[in-house]
This record gives structure tokens, sequence and C-alpha cells, in this order.
């Protein structure tokens, strides 16, 4: 599966509505979709109190989103992004803590796309308010470049033996 071909299967109330047209939120959905197939890998480990903080983290980045697109004034919207910038990054620390169950092309694939969410926010919020992020502006390798979203996505599923994998029967 690609972008773009999950982009494709997204419900069109989602594509619909006006929050589609910000970047952050279409790759915080997408995220929190791939977390969603990632947390199997990760039960089978018996990690549950991983998977409901890796999945609370990644889910809350597109909330975060939502909610401050919805405010009012441009200083609430950048509240409600930087607390969406706070969870891209949470998200990241657990993915990097999971690293030891996922594939390690799951984890690197995970951690680019939260980065890129995290460099969107870290625009988004100057945007609203007079004031910048109260932080230095991190360097990334790969700023700004999308390319890897063009690839298939590496799934939690694909690197179990053939016998673990989950069905569609089941």
């Amino acid at each position: 599966m690609t972008y773009e071909e999950w982009e494709a299967g997204v419900h069109a109330t989602i594509t619909g509505d006006p929050l589609w047209t910000v970047k952050a939120y279409r790759l915080a959905l997408f995220a929190s979709d791939l977390c969603w197939r990632d947390l199997e890998r990760i039960r089978k480990e018996r990690l549950y109190s991983l998977v409901d903080q890796l999945y609370r983290a990644v889910a809350g980045v597109g909330a975060q989103i939502a909610e401050g697109y919805s405010r009012k004034s441009g200083k609430d919207r950048a509240r409600f992004y930087e607390y969406a910038l706070g969870s891209a990054r949470e998200s990241r620390d657990w993915y990097f803590k999971v690293r030891h169950v996922l594939a390690e092309e799951v984890v690197d694939h995970r951690l680019t796309l939260l980065t890129r969410i995290a460099q969107l926010l870290m625009k988004m919020v100057p945007d609203q308010r007079t004031a910048t992020v109260a932080e230095p502006e991190a360097s990334y390798s790969r700023a700004g470049r999308d390319d890897f979203l063009a690839a298939d996505v590496p799934l939690a599923q694909d690197n179990l033996p053939a016998d673990q994998r989950a069905t569609d029967d089941a």
C-alpha cells in the first residue's frame, strides 16, 4: 500500500471537510491507520501498556489538529497545534521504544512520517500567532521531502510468519 492508495480509500465525509486540506492532518490520519496495524505485532508480544501508550500518542496528533483547526482565534489554534506537535514527538519516542518488536523498515518509516508531521506543525504554529515556537529550529536530514510516501508502506504484519498473520477469514 502507498500513501496515495490509502488516501483514495478515505471516506468522503473526511475528504470533503475543509480540514482535509491540512497536510499535517492527512499525514496524521495516515499514521494512526498504520499504527493500528502495527499494534497487532506489539500485542503478540503482550506489551499491552505500550500498545495503549503508542496508539494514544499517534491518534492524538490528528485529533489535536482537528480540534485546533476548528478554533476561532489563531492563538487557540496554535495551542492545539503545539499539543499535536508534542504528541507527534511522543509518538516517535514510543516507536523508538518498540523498535525491538517491529521490523527496522517499519520503525524507520514511522519515525520519518512522524518527523514530517512535526516539521509541518513547526511551520503551522508560528503562522497562527506572532511569536515563534519557543525552541530553536531543528535540522532534519529529510527536511521537506515526501518521497517516502510514494513507496509501499511496510506493515508490521508483513514480518510475521505466514501462520501467524491475520487473515480476512478470522
